[in-house]
């Protein structure tokens, strides 16, 4: 059963790190959300350290460029942890082959940068899906197309025995009012369509790994029992903290806001109801983050 709490203030002395997800906890893709920035403020002004851990297929880098065009306070934040980045290091380290077929759009081409985690890089080229070796997915083409699009080229890489590098879990995400697929979506098909799939964001335990090298290259050496995980994803967010044994927030008024009802705060009953549906069980829920 989790506990519904109406500020994360009530629990926050008991942490020492938080693991923020960005999109639908702290933005809604166009702007920062002012209760949440308050929040993480208030948590750092205390001496608590705050990694944005996020499933965005880009470098650190690009994300923060972003979050600074949208107005994110830097003092709300410590650092942040990507998908991308995570995704990135194993595609310099072959783990797709060298030739490799692009889905994405034209901004996610900063996920081909030069990382400077990896020693000896293989040498990435992009290449048509006929000539490749591999898949690197940071998205679909266009975010509103039904996955099925994909289809026929999906049937034939994995007739090849192509992987499919995820660089994004995420199965949709909400812009605004519009609701966008993912990457995790195309993965999900092509894994379904008997293809494998490559994972390195939450859920998945390599973007924990980075998180807490973040934070230790920071010089602090932080326990797991003093680490919260937040976010609005119960497949993302709420299943990786329970996969690395780690505390979670639950934010239920983003991704299933109509599931549990959530006004300022969510129905009890539709809450636990959604819970036992998804067989997942957060330590803490919250409408928003605040």
């Amino acid at each position: 059963m989790t506990q519904i709490i109406t500020n994360l203030s009530e629990v926050s002395d008991r942490y020492d790190l938080l693991f923020c997800d960005l999109w639908g906890c702290v933005h809604n893709g166009y702007e920062p959300f002012p209760d949440a920035v308050a929040a993480l403020q208030a948590f750092r002004a205390k001496g608590g350290t705050v990694i944005l851990v996020t499933n965005a297929p880009r470098p650190r880098g690009s994300v923060q460029k972003q979050l600074d065009r949208m107005g994110l306070p830097r003092d709300s934040y410590d650092d942040i942890a990507t998908s991308g980045d995570s995704a990135r290091s194993a595609m310099f380290r072959g783990a797709v082959g060298e030739k490799v077929y692009f889905i994405g759009e034209d901004h996610d081409q900063a996920f081909f940068e030069p990382l400077a985690l990896e020693e000896n890089p293989v040498t990435i080229t992009q290449v048509p899906l006929d000539e490749a070796e591999g898949i690197v997915c940071c998205g679909p083409f266009d975010p509103h197309a039904d996955p099925e699009v994909n289809r026929a080229d999906f049937l034939y890489a994995k007739q090849k025995g192509m992987k499919l590098l995820c660089a994004n879990p995420d199965i949709v995400v909400d812009r605004g009012e519009s609701r966008e697929w993912c990457a995790g979506a195309l993965a999900r098909l092509y894994t379904k369509m008997g293809g494998e799939s490559l994972y390195f964001g939450k859920p998945h335990p390599p973007i924990y790994d980075l998180a807490r090298r973040r934070t230790a290259a920071m010089g602090k050496d932080i326990s797991d029992g003093l680490t919260l995980c937040i976010g609005d994803g119960i497949n993302t967010d709420v299943q990786g903290a329970v996969g690395e044994d780690l505390d979670s927030l639950f934010i239920t008024g983003g991704l299933a806001a109509k599931e549990t009802k959530t006004g300022t705060q969510p129905d009890t009953e539709a809450l636990n109801r959604y819970l036992s549906d998804t067989g997942f069980a957060p330590t803490y829920s919250i409408g928003y983050l605040r």
